[in-house]
């Protein structure tokens, strides 16, 4: 059950981010959940490594899509 809650968090993270940021978006269902589950462990990993969570601990909501919205842009600027 925690992977289907993984998913559907990541993919509602993910279409946040897309609609954060401006631009050619055209991603399906599994790339959209795949960049908010990757932007949800990006956010956990640098909030461990600043101290802003302890070891163990996930990043929240937020956190998730601003990480989501990080990767997107950063892949916007690689694509061009």
């Amino acid at each position: 059950m925690h992977i289907i809650w993984t998913i559907l968090i990541g993919f509602i993270a993910g279409l946040l981010a897309r609609a954060v940021l401006p631009g050619n978006n055209s991603m399906g269902f599994i790339l959209t959940a795949v960049l908010g589950i990757a932007g949800s462990l990006v956010a956990t990993y640098a909030g461990q490594a600043m101290g802003w969570y302890a070891a163990g601990a996930g990043a929240g909501f937020i956190a998730s899509v601003v990480g989501a919205a990080v990767l997107l842009g950063a892949w916007h600027l690689v694509s061009r």
